[in-house]
């Protein structure tokens, strides 16, 4: 409850860590939608993609000497708290199949709409362990605007497409 209460200039820092978050991932869909096409598969380019992700996370944790969980810890897990490395899977598989055929703005204006609705859904509901949050006028209306986007984005006189520089 007091995060929902927190101050702007409190929230500024993890307001920009969620920028640059969102920032690096039409980065990420434009790599590995490359390394799909070197590979022949957006499949194995998910797997290495995913592989490169676990080492990266192990050495991170070992640099900062994260001890294991107890033994029993994931017994106590509901199992739809499994499902996120299934739907990072997809999001990856997805990023890499339709970033190159959409265009990175297109791609993400796509993404941020499903976001959106599905935060909503989330909140509404109190899904995935979110708090419940009543839906207003304002968070429907920008919800609104963001998937309006996706469609000026994609279907607003999109200019010619170009050959990717070091494709």
């Amino acid at each position: 409850m007091a995060s929902l209460l927190a101050s702007p200039s409190a929230l500024l820092p993890s307001l920009l860590m969620g920028v640059a978050a969102g920032a690096v991932i039409p980065l990420q869909a434009g790599a590995n939608g490359g390394l799909g096409r070197a590979l022949g598969h957006p499949l194995w380019a998910t797997l290495v993609s995913l592989l490169v992700s676990l080492v990266a996370v192990v050495l991170v944790l070992a640099a900062l000497r994260v001890p294991l969980p107890a033994v029993g810890a994931a017994a106590g897990v509901r199992g739809w708290m499994w499902s996120g490395g299934l739907l990072g899977a997809f999001y990856i598989t997805a990023a890499l199949v339709l970033a190159p055929r959409l265009g990175a703005g297109s791609f993400i204006a796509a993404v941020v709409a499903g976001q959106m609705l599905a935060a909503l859904a989330a909140d509404r509901f109190g899904l995935a362990g979110f708090a419940v949050r009543e839906l207003s006028a304002a968070r429907l209306g920008g919800a609104l605007l963001v998937v309006l986007g996706v469609a000026v984005m994609q279907w607003g006189g999109a200019p010619g497409v170009r050959a990717a520089a070091g494709a």
